[in-house]
């Protein structure tokens, strides 16, 4: 019996789990499979997890640390039916493949269609707004709103992040990146601070307090008819009225097999399975499953079903961009996250944090080059 790793939600472990349930009626081979929280899907260490599971379901900006530790396998390009907003580029590291994409998302916008939401024009239009504007809420966990922070410097055509041996960003943009994620604040319940998109999206879908979202991660789950008592529709990102770009930071999950196990071969003939069109486009998506086959996403565009996800928001998810993964980018992003509510909750000046920022960036680089 293999056993998999992945995180806590039905869209991370409810198409697993059924699709497991067909693997085993179809070649006799069992999955089992445990879950961790979401942040622990961001921040726990698969070499870790590669002692103790065949299948370990991942970030992408882990490959780094993977392959500089060789815990999982590096897996053979899978056939033909290419790639979705970057998402198997994402897992390519030092030329070698480490995951398959089975997971696909990207910061979008999210509304509430029977509210009549207005949608932010454009990047600019937050910082002068009212918070009864756009009845919005944007999550401000410190790692989601450092992901917004790079999407908005991606979003004014700066996307070779970091930016310079010295600077994660330029000044110029990190700088007017900062002052919209202030005003986002501002915008929504200061309680924002400690909600991920999930927080955001259990209120947009059960209460009448928010009828839009410019910017989280999308969930397909709450597209559907009758997963929650209101059911949103995913639209494109703002852009800045002077760039145009809709460049949300890409997420989603893969698939990797651990090296420090006993049933190589066997897991990666799931892991190939699972991420197959056939199986993304039946069984997968019909148990909470959020596809990453964009042949899965052209096939059902036009489903009821799952329109309000891979519809609306397809220009977004087409150009999602994609982080940095070297190894001392994770450690970076934990640094940063600590002095991000601070940053909200003390108003503190735009300028300054930035110069943390890059603080914080220099001294996890000359960490890493130890």
């Amino acid at each position: 019996m293999l056993r998999g790793m992945t995180w806590d939600h039905p869209r991370g472990y409810a198409c697993l789990e059924a699709a497991s349930e067909r693997y085993l009626a179809e070649t006799g081979n069992a999955i089992t499979w445990d879950h961790r929280s979401l942040q622990a899907f961001a921040d726990a260490s698969i070499e870790d997890l590669a002692n103790s599971y065949d299948l370990i379901v991942l970030d992408h900006p882990h490959v780094g640390l993977i392959a500089e530790t060789q815990c999982l396998l590096p897996l053979d390009p899978p056939f033909g039916d290419g790639s979705l907003g970057g998402s198997l580029e994402s897992y390519i590291w030092k030329g070698q493949l480490w995951a398959y994409p089975i997971d696909a998302a990207c910061q979008v916008a999210v509304s509430r269609p029977d509210l009549k939401p207005v949608p932010l024009p454009h990047w600019e239009a937050a910082l002068d707004a009212k918070p009864c504007d756009f009845r919005m809420a944007t999550p401000l966990l410190p790692v989601d709103a450092f992901d917004l922070f790079m999407t908005l410097v991606a979003g004014r055509g700066e996307e070779e992040l970091p930016f310079s041996h010295t600077q994660f960003t330029s000044k110029v943009n990190g700088v007017i990146a900062l002052k919209v994620l202030k005003s986002l604040y501002r915008l929504g319940p200061a309680e924002a601070v400690d909600w991920n998109p999930i927080d955001v999206l259990e209120a947009m879908s059960t209460t009448d307090e928010f009828a839009y979202s410019p910017a989280l991660f999308g969930y397909i789950n709450y597209a559907r008819e009758r997963f929650r008592p209101y059911k949103l529709e995913y639209v494109d990102l703002p852009s800045f009225a002077d760039t145009g770009l809709k460049r949300g930071i890409l997420g989603g999950a893969g698939i990797g097999v651990s090296a420090r196990r006993g049933s190589a071969e066997t897991a990666r003939q799931f892991a190939a399975w699972i991420a197959s069109e056939p199986v993304q486009s039946g069984i997968y998506i019909e148990n909470e499953g959020q596809p990453a086959n964009p042949a899965t996403w052209n096939r059902l565009a036009d489903d009821s079903r799952y329109s309000g996800f891979l519809k609306g928001a397809r220009r977004t998810m087409d150009a999602a961009w994609t982080r940095p993964r070297d190894i001392w980018f994770l450690s970076f992003v934990d640094d940063a996250c600590k002095i991000f509510p601070d940053f909200f909750r003390k108003d503190r000046d735009e300028e300054d944090f930035w110069a943390e920022l890059n603080t914080l960036y220099r001294h996890n680089i000359a960490e890493s080059e130890k």
